[in-house]
């Protein structure tokens, strides 16, 4: 077995190239995941691990879940794959109706893709020939916030900012206005509501500036993710939202990793009361089984588009998986089992208690700032905390949290020096105080060595 392993592990440095991995790292320390089982996962040694990242902010209800298994079997039964191009199949369907059901009432229309910044990509087009169709062809232009993310496609970064994945594609990029993200962290007078109405200070100037050339602005909901976990104070996408409304701005709400159920919402737009005009889901949509995603929009966007193809207003996108049968198949059990097992309800309880113990970090030398909201976790490591001076970048202090981390039995991904706790919503009360005590004994070890 010893030898097999090391033969897995020489074949994946040989072959394979690993996303937003510096594949030197890998090399020193590789690692590859044989099995999973509930909110654990084994490596290829047999040592196993907690799931404190859900797979990347996807799974939900943990590994190997059987009323999932048994739902994409069932649906083999019938059938893996037909093209929804001209041709609708009857999980889209379903899954359709539920979303419509799950997502805020102003949302009508679903437009299935495979990933969220695809999604993203499709929410863009969407609002860009919108204004076409309806011969404002002048609103160009889309607004986002400073240290956003929205996905990796070439469209997704242009309205990202985040400069460490964005600046070398600057040549590929259309340009996007930015505005200041309300970050109460290292902000002069750590009060969030005083940063809350800055911000829409400076973004009610900039639409009052440019409103006749800006066809949509577009949001992380609530919580800035691949960012460093940063929370808007409360009201300000409220804001955001009347904001839109007054100056004739479509607002995009992007929901992939804050949907069903991590922020202790079924979405996060739910804290506020927010109805965007188009609103993005993935990752969570399937409980972290299978790739698909969605955009959701308006009646009045999906009837701008509709009428005599002569008339040229068709929305010419689409992927070959579109509305893949067993996607919608895991997504439709998915969406099932929250609401027989209640589970939006016992995240709200768990994330009390997650809350709860997170809160003496505080007490460690070198956390700067914890960030929750619902089971979305960020935990950020400086040099100094009584002046928040971070680490230099190079000295890679979250990165090597992580493999400590690991050593004890847990895997994660940092953000910069932001440890990132995101577990699986079906985490037991047990299981959370494990993951967090292992969580701060990594941090102790690596911080205070």
């Amino acid at each position: 077995m010893v030898a097999m392993s090391e033969q897995w592990l020489e074949k994946s440095k040989k072959y394979l190239w690993l996303p937003f991995t510096q594949m030197k790292d890998y090399e020193e320390n590789p690692l590859v995941i044989e099995s999973g089982e509930g909110i654990f996962l084994k490596d290829i040694s047999g040592k196993t691990y907690y799931d404190g990242y859900s797979s990347l902010w996807l799974n939900v209800h943990g590994h190997r879940k059987k009323e999932m298994d048994e739902a994409i079997r069932k649906q083999l039964e019938r059938i893996a794959h037909s093209t929804l191009l001209g041709a609708a199949n009857i999980p889209a369907i379903e899954l359709a109706e539920k979303l419509i059901e799950w997502t805020p009432p102003n949302l009508t229309r679903v437009f299935y893709s495979d990933s969220g910044a695809e999604s993203v990509e499709i929410a863009l087009k969407m609002a860009f020939q919108y204004w076409h169709n309806l011969g404002e062809t002048q609103k160009q232009k889309f607004v986002t916030l400073t240290n956003g993310y929205h996905g990796d496609t070439v469209g997704a970064i242009s309205v990202g900012s985040i400069d460490i994945f964005h600046t070398v594609y600057h040549p590929l990029m259309f340009t996007s206005y930015k505005a200041p993200f309300p970050m109460v962290y290292r902000h002069p007078s750590n009060d969030p509501n005083v940063v809350r109405d800055e911000a829409l200070a400076q973004l009610e100037a900039l639409f009052e500036q440019h409103h006749e050339e800006i066809a949509a602005m577009i949001v992380e909901a609530i919580v800035q993710g691949a960012g460093g976990m940063h929370i808007m104070p409360k009201g300000y996408l409220k804001g955001v939202e009347q904001l839109c409304r007054k100056y004739n701005i479509l607002l995009i709400v992007d929901e992939v990793a804050t949907g069903f159920g991590r922020t202790g919402k079924r979405f996060a737009v739910e804290h506020e009361n927010v109805s965007p005009d188009i609103m993005t889901v993935a990752k969570g949509i399937t409980g972290g089984y299978l790739p698909i995603a969605a955009t959701l929009t308006t009646e009045a966007i999906y009837e701008a588009f509709y009428g005599d193809y002569c008339e040229l207003k068709t929305f010419f996108h689409g992927h070959s998986y579109t509305g893949n049968q067993l996607g919608c198949a895991a997504a439709l059990a998915n969406i099932a089992l929250f609401e027989k097992e209640r589970l939006i309800e016992q995240v709200e309880e768990k994330a009390a208690f997650v809350a709860e113990q997170l809160a003496t970090f505080t007490e460690l030398k070198h956390v700067g700032d914890v960030r929750q909201l619902g089971l979305m976790c960020g935990i950020e490591l400086v040099r100094d905390r009584e002046t928040n001076e971070p680490y230099p970048w190079t000295e890679r202090i979250g990165y090597q949290t992580t493999l400590k981390m690991r050593e004890l039995g847990m895997l994660t991904r940092p953000l910069g020096d932001v440890i990132v706790f995101m577990p699986p919503l079906t985490s037991a009360i047990a299981d959370l105080e494990a993951m967090i005590s292992i969580m701060r004994e990594a941090i102790v070890a690596t911080t205070e060595r």
